[in-house]
């Protein structure tokens, strides 16, 4: 069945070209694609186009549909197109010609705007908490080794003294400012495409601020051309806020990675979570975060395949369109499944708690040094043309002694201020 059928047959070559994988993907917007109809019936049946009779039949059967697919037993079948194809002709078995009415005022088009929508909808919620949740896991464990020292590095040379707390912490907060972009994200995608039809409105008087309330949307697509344009623009702000989150978590796993070398040693992870050589016994390798290192590198390419999708098209339709599909969604779900992981495995990192008391070490203290003399009196280029040049002799004597004591400092995480923040974006519905 194809809702655009004229009584010819497409040859089978083109036909499975051109769906693609639409069917299987189809299958995460079915629960979406019922609801939106439920809404346009419901409207339908205020505006006397169908029956409230009519509207009772289709709702009924709509809720059975309905829990098909929440038990999981749902399917699209063998010749049927896509979703709103096979719904309609489940309708049609069930109810005949008043299963036919369902599609009117509508076109596969704003269907397809209002599934996406509604799906992705919940799944920046979804993606939302779960940071939201890694957020508050790191910050447990920036206050936890608040107290631990780590050396800082620039160039990936040795610094000056931070810590593990502000090491977590920094990581925290990156999340929160990727946070921000996804609850925006979500604003923008809150708006119901719903009555647009093909992308130029109908002559049918649809009550479309019905269909707006019903579905919990915070407002219309009021202009239906700039629904259309927005295909493809919502999308690439999703992969956009998916690449902003994965940049954070790639450099988080490079650092793991990094710091669990034996040469560094200032962390380790369970033995569980590595996994050993087949001709080097003494192996434990950091698999998990190499490959979320890997993944989140893929991630960060999305936006640029949305873009290539989209780019050089005019207003209005084209099927271009379906293939973001076959990007944005497995997009969505390794960034849950990655985000997921991380906060799983952080809590059980084991922290090596005296590093910086190696000797190699010892020019961390160097600025320490040059501060102490200012405070002391003396003016700040002298100060650190003294501790040079004491460096430079090899007179310099560490004190592995600090005083910080500023906002955002090893001695003053801002952990309440970070928590503050992320509560108000988690709160911002």
């Amino acid at each position: 069945m194809k809702l655009w059928d004229k009584g010819y047959q497409i040859n089978d070559r083109i036909e499975t070209f051109t769906v693609g994988k639409d069917r299987d993907l189809d299958l995460y917007l079915a629960k979406y694609d019922v609801l939106g109809s439920k809404a346009h019936t419901e409207m339908l049946a205020s505006i006397n186009l169908i029956t409230q009779e009519e509207n009772k039949a289709l709702q009924e059967e709509m809720d059975g549909i309905l829990s098909v697919i929440e038990s999981g037993k749902f399917k699209i079948e063998e010749g049927i197109e896509d979703i709103h194809s096979q719904v309609e002709l489940m309708l049609i078995r069930a109810l005949g010609d008043i299963g036919k009415k369902i599609h009117l005022g509508r076109s596969r088009n704003d269907q397809v705007l209002l599934d996406l929508r509604l799906f992705f909808r919940d799944q920046l919620e979804e993606m939302g908490m779960s940071v939201g949740h890694l957020v508050e896991v790191l910050l447990v464990q920036a206050e936890q080794y608040k107290d631990v020292l780590m050396p800082g590095y620039t160039h990936m040379q040795i610094g000056m003294i931070s810590s593990f707390g502000l090491w977590f912490g920094g990581y925290a907060e990156a999340l929160i400012d990727d946070l921000a972009l996804l609850r925006s994200i979500r604003h923008m995608v809150n708006r119901n495409p719903l009555g647009t039809a093909a992308g130029y409105g109908s002559s049918i008087p649809l009550d479309r601020d019905k269909t707006t309330r019903l579905l919990g949307f915070e407002g219309l697509c009021v202009n239906p051309i700039n629904a259309q344009i927005g295909r493809g623009k919502t999308e690439l702000q999703m992969a956009n806020a998916i690449a902003g989150i994965s940049l954070t978590l790639n450099k988080m796993a490079m650092d793991i990675c990094l710091f669990s070398n034996e040469n560094y040693g200032f962390l380790s992870l369970p033995k569980e979570y590595t996994t050993g050589s087949s001709i080097m016994p003494h192996k434990k390798n950091p698999d998990v975060f190499e490959l979320i290192r890997a993944k989140t590198n893929l991630l960060m390419v999305v936006p640029m395949q949305i873009s290539s999708l989209i780019s050089n098209l005019t207003s209005g339709y084209h099927r271009d369109f379906q293939l973001q599909k076959e990007v944005i969604f497995p997009a969505i779900f390794d960034m849950k499944e990655i985000v997921e992981l991380v906060t799983w495995c952080v809590p059980n990192l084991q922290i090596n708690n005296s590093k910086v008391d190696d000797e190699q070490y010892q020019y961390l203290w160097s600025v320490e040094e040059v501060n102490r003399l200012v405070v002391d009196g003396m003016p700040f280029r002298d100060a650190y043309k003294k501790v040079g040049m004491d460096i430079e002799n090899e007179d310099f004597k560490p004190v592995h002694t600090h005083d910080h004591k500023h906002i955002g400092s090893i001695g003053n995480l801002g952990i309440d201020r970070l928590r503050n923040r992320l509560k108000d974006l988690l709160e911002d519905k």
